[in-house]
């Protein structure tokens, strides 16, 4: 078979000599009727001068020549690219070919008596050219496609309005071959050129350096090293004086005309990064305020541990004080008192001594002493045995050696979970089981607090008005970057997962400003802290 196909190549090329001697007297004759006829078709110059490119025509100038068949295919091959660009569609070319084909019969007829043989040439002489324009038009649509999905690609990873810009600028200088460019987003008054300027940019443009509109490349450095340029607007609906909300400009390195195809695929890019931006623009924004509210929300978190150290201390200090010394001061009126007052003042002090045990209560609610003074793991365990003298529960605690060398804020946040969902539990949960694990390595500490109480549905939870614990503990892990996850089912128990990060340079900062001999963490409690677990049950 390819013994065959040479021959028949050798054949193709003997009568392709032969149909170009014949028809190259004619060629410019046969251009001139065949564009005559398709200027009536409302067709432009450039895509006239694309069609004669590829017609039997302009192959006969070739053969004729003895140039080799792979020059006029590859010129084919730029005319179609061109004609794509010049958005001919397919059927068109095709009509046009056989125009020609009309334009050149009667050529043929009256220079030979048989045309079989030249009819088989031309036939396949067509099929060649059509192969090769399909191949054309694949490669621009092909193009077409890569480039808008690289834009696509590039809006979706884009971390920042710059990213973005500069993702959509490479794309467009790659599909349009340019050298350079910028993406010039006019948001505000400082950044937008004058008003004669804004007008002339306002539509698209062909610039030539140092000639008419130089001025309207923007940036000096592209304009002192390049010699063309290709300038194309920004529109948008929001923006005030021309709703020019910028322009994209790509520089070449020689004179380089655009063809529609690629203006259009430009005006369509360009609305395109018009609006990402606004959305990149409005999702920076919106990631700002955020970090402000995370910012304020923190501040308000350390101010409201502050204020609860300081209502815990002046309870204790004032309040507490005083009603000890109320106490003690109804113990010595009992003994003096006479028998008919022994039993209101017997009842006073009992009454005193609940309202002691409240305020201390109180004042370990607000911020437990052992927290500040024997560290993390204390507190942890003075909640759970808190929690077992409220419900009769078995707590089982699994902490890690370091838990006291564990960063403040971290601390504080996990002994804040930890007491709200203790609360929880006690409130809400009617659990038998409960399992407190703390475990912490260089960067991350993984909390878990587990119930096999009756459940309840997550989602409702936190959509319920007013409630704010959930939320409150998922905040506060927000806040230090971590994570948290709230799994339960009704009659399924309630697993509450956090992981914080942490990083090993924070050890052994920010400790308490008196925290005694405890300059590890928040307090030494080495013979409770490293013990891995630690059980709490009715029968301990």
């Amino acid at each position: 078979m390819a013994k065959a196909a040479d021959v028949l190549s050798d054949q193709l090329r003997a009568h392709l000599a032969r149909f170009s001697r014949l028809i190259k007297p004619h060629a410019a004759q046969l251009d001139r009727r065949f564009l005559a006829r398709m200027r009536k078709r409302g067709l432009s110059a450039p895509q006239l001068k694309a069609l004669c490119d590829i017609s039997p025509g302009s192959a006969a100038r070739f053969f004729a020549a003895r140039r080799p068949p792979a020059e006029f295919f590859e010129l084919v091959e730029y005319s179609g690219r061109r004609l794509a660009k010049l958005n001919v569609a397919p059927s068109q070319v095709l009509r046009a070919l056989r125009e020609y084909d009309r334009v050149l019969e009667p050529v043929l007829r009256s220079n030979t008596a048989d045309d079989s043989d030249f009819r088989w040439v031309r036939e396949q002489l067509q099929f060649c050219v059509v192969l090769t324009l399909n191949d054309a038009y694949y490669q621009v649509r092909e193009a077409e496609a890569q480039a808008f999905y690289d834009l696509f690609h590039a809006e979706l990873e884009a971390e920042s309005l710059n990213d973005l810009l500069r993702g959509f600028l490479e794309t467009l200088r790659r599909f349009c071959h340019a050298k350079d460019g910028r993406v010039l987003i006019f948001e505000a008054s400082a950044t937008r050129p004058a008003a004669p300027i804004l007008k002339r940019l306002a539509r698209p443009r062909l610039i030539a350096r140092r000639h008419r509109y130089e001025d309207l490349i923007l940036d000096p450095r592209l304009r002192a090293r390049y010699p063309w340029f290709w300038s194309v607007p920004l529109w948008s609906d929001t923006t005030a004086e021309g709703r020019l909300a910028g322009v994209l400009q790509l520089a070449f390195t020689s004179e380089y005309h655009w063809l529609p195809r690629e203006l259009e695929l430009l005006d369509v890019a360009a609305e395109r990064l018009l609006r990402a931006a606004e959305k990149a623009r409005l999702a920076e924004d919106l990631a700002r305020r955020e970090a402000q509210v995370r910012r304020l929300s923190e501040h308000m978190m350390q101010i409201e541990e502050e204020e609860r150290r300081r209502i815990s201390r002046e309870l204790h200090d004032e309040a507490g004080q005083s009603l000890l010394c109320i106490r003690l001061k109804l113990e010595m009126l009992g003994k003096v008192a006479p028998a008919h007052l022994v039993t209101p003042l017997k009842e006073a002090q009992e009454l005193t001594e609940h309202i002691i045990l409240e305020i201390r209560r109180i004042i370990s609610a607000l911020r437990p002493a052992v927290l500040d003074q024997l560290g993390l793991a204390a507190a942890l365990r003075q909640a759970a045995t808190r929690l077992r003298t409220i419900r009769r529960v078995r707590v089982r605690l699994h902490l890690p050696p370091t838990i006291n060398a564990i960063p403040r804020q971290a601390g504080i946040t996990v002994f804040r979970l930890v007491q709200e969902c203790l609360h929880n539990i006690a409130k809400h949960s009617r659990a038998n089981n409960v399992s407190i694990s703390l475990h912490s390595t260089d960067k991350t500490l993984r909390l878990t607090v587990q119930d096999d109480g009756i459940g309840f549905k997550v989602k409702a939870a936190l959509e319920k008005a007013n409630s704010f614990g959930l939320v409150g503990m998922r905040e506060r892990v927000a806040l230090l970057g971590g994570k948290s996850e709230i799994t339960s089912q009704p009659g399924q128990g309630t697993r509450v997962s956090v992981e914080i990060p942490i990083w090993k340079a924070q050890i052994g900062k920010e400790l308490p400003a008196k925290a005694g001999k405890a300059q590890r963490g928040y307090g030494q409690d080495s013979h409770l802290s490293h013990r891995r677990s630690h059980a709490l049950s009715p029968r301990d």
